[in-house]
């Protein structure tokens, strides 16, 4: 088995590079935090969750990944399947689902699976991407107004008129906190990309609700006070029949952190000029998932967004990505009463953020002048990720996406009839 890049690199290491992975270290765990628990609230989970996960994972993620740069924990993409499971197993159901997943990813990394992303159709996970991004946004339309809508369905179809009549309680102070936050997310990645502007943007909002004494619901007056540590490590209850109930969630778990994570790699070698090595890779994501779910968290995998942040940061190894997920627990550790401050609609404008630059709208036009089969087969899979469930639309925009290419390949074949 060959060495994870941090002892590859470590012969070559200087005070210039940790330096620099330092900086890069401390920007994107400010980026991270709220991101974090932004993304454990929505999937329904506690809020402390996310941020175990981005310490716990992030570390792992970082300590043993086959990409110099690539940051790890809690991501948009999981929002949907994590809510699901939550609602229909439990949190301690995900737990187990996610325990399952990480060993399903270590055999994977074992078996040298990383190359087989590449039969993984691209229309499948652009479809599947937009469909995840557009139940992010719809979840979030109550925070951002301050709704108070009582026990929202989570079925898309039920949860919109759910929604819309509760439209009477929406509060004005909530919609400019959230309005307010997001123009600053904008302002701030235009105008220093480099920096931590999540933080700052979500900060500033959540300042002028203390500020000006609004009636806007925070972090705390939702869910309590943060823990100021991390959990003690356990197994999560094991049987037989619950190993056998969970193995379709954690089998699409373990898709999901596979396949964005080495996505997130090959962006990261696009931006750096290197070279990962997707099988290490998968072996790192199944450690981090075993490590996360032991101490509670939620399922993890290489962050996109994160990993150019640390790109753009000047993070030059994985000391960066460590440094980030030992932020955050310093962080936890010595100011969790301050995250309680975080004011909802900020958080709520900071996630749509993530699901509007999820969708990729800049790849819209692409989409468009796609095949008719691409096109097709992209609805296909964002309208099943959002009205039905997001492990039928792989299933089944994989199966016909496959389908789909072996035809193709039939029909430009080379091949005649002799002639008798």
């Amino acid at each position: 088995m060959r060495k994870p890049k941090i002892l590859t690199t470590s012969r070559d290491y200087s005070g210039r590079l940790f330096l620099s992975d330092l900086l890069a270290g401390i920007t994107v765990a400010m980026v991270a935090m709220p991101l974090s628990l932004a993304i454990a609230i929505a999937s329904g989970a506690d809020p402390a969750a996310g941020l175990v996960t981005a310490i716990v994972a992030g570390f792992m993620i970082s300590l043993l990944g086959g990409s110099r740069v690539q940051i790890g924990g809690p991501t948009g993409a999981f929002i949907v399947v994590v809510f699901g499971v939550i609602a229909d197993h439990g949190y301690d159901g995900l737990v187990l689902a996610t325990f399952m997943a990480g060993f399903i990813l270590l055999i994977a990394g074992y078996f040298r699976a990383g190359r087989l992303i590449a039969f993984v159709p691209e229309a499948v996970v652009n479809g599947f991407t937009i469909g995840i991004a557009i139940v992010i946004a719809t979840s979030q339309i109550g925070d951002f107004f301050g709704l108070s809508p009582g026990a929202v369905p989570a079925d898309f179809v039920e949860k919109l008129p759910a929604l819309w009549d509760a439209r009477d309680t929406a509060g004005l102070p909530a919609v400019a906190i959230a309005a307010v936050t997001l123009v600053l997310i904008v302002v701030l990645r235009k105008a220093a990309p480099k920096y931590p502007g999540l933080i700052v943007a979500v900060g500033f909002g959540s300042a002028l609700v203390g500020v000006l004494n609004l009636p806007v619901e925070t972090l705390y007056s939702r869910f309590g006070a943060l823990p100021n540590h991390l959990p003690m490590p356990h197994l999560p209850e094991i049987s037989w029949d619950r190993l056998v109930e969970l193995l379709p969630s954690a089998i699409t778990i373990a898709f999901l952190a596979g396949v964005e994570s080495l996505l997130s790699a090959m962006v990261a070698d696009r931006m750096i000029g290197g070279h990962h090595r997707p099988n290490a890779e998968l072996t790192a994501q199944g450690a981090a998932n075993i490590a996360s779910s032991l101490f509670g968290g939620l399922p993890a995998t290489g962050a996109i967004a994160r990993t150019a942040t640390n790109v753009r940061a000047g993070g030059k190894t994985p000391v960066a990505g460590i440094v980030h997920a030992l932020v955050i627990l310093l962080i936890l550790m010595l100011a969790a009463t301050l995250a309680g401050y975080l004011a909802m609609p900020a958080l709520a404008a900071l996630l749509v953020m993530t699901a509007w630059n999820m969708s990729e709208p800049h790849k819209w036009g692409v989409y468009a002048q796609a095949p008719i089969s691409d096109r097709a087969l992209l609805l296909l899979t964002m309208v099943l990720t959002v009205l039905v469930d997001l492990t039928v639309a792989i299933g089944v925009g994989v199966a016909i996406g496959l389908a789909l290419r072996l035809s193709q390949r039939e029909t430009e074949t080379d091949w005649k009839t002799p002639k008798r």
